[in-house]
């Protein structure tokens, strides 16, 4: 439980009140809107094994996406999400060394330079307010997420 409540407070919870925040300055600016950009996870599609709170929680930022961006239409903000699957960071280093895969054996998991990751949340961030990315994946290319499992 507390490990479910740790992931769920950063994942969910953190990015909800980001949002609530964002969301309230934006429409009461003159004038009002800008855009939001969630980050969401390509395991909110295709989880991994012993993922249920992270899995969970990616899933949960899927719909608080959706809902931003209808509730925030009339006030001209925009809400989108990235899925980012296997860019090089701290989080994917242990990649290297092989990860769990559906089938229960281990295996080493191709990554991408997040300059890649960077430079789609800039396309997003840098169109304009009566256009929106709702979803991008951006993931390497020879990672299992497509045939999963």
């Amino acid at each position: 439980m507390a490990q479910w409540n740790k992931v769920v407070a950063v994942n969910l919870n953190g990015v909800f009140l980001c949002t609530r925040a964002a969301f309230r300055l934006m429409k009461a600016q003159l004038p009002q809107g800008g855009r939001i950009i969630n980050n969401g996870s390509i395991s909110a599609h295709v989880p991994r094994p012993n993922s249920a709170p992270y899995t969970a929680s990616k899933h949960a930022i899927t719909g608080l996406t959706r809902a931003t961006a209808l509730d925030g239409r009339k006030y001209d903000i925009a809400c989108g999400q990235i899925d980012i699957g296997n860019a090089a960071s701290e989080m994917t280093e242990r990649m290297q060394a092989g990860v769990p895969q559906a089938s229960g054996a281990l295996a080493v998991e191709p990554t991408m330079d997040v300059a890649v990751v960077a430079d789609a949340v800039l396309y997003m961030a840098g169109l304009p307010l009566d256009a929106n990315v709702q979803f991008m994946t951006v993931m390497a290319t020879k990672m299992p997420f497509i045939g999963r499992g």
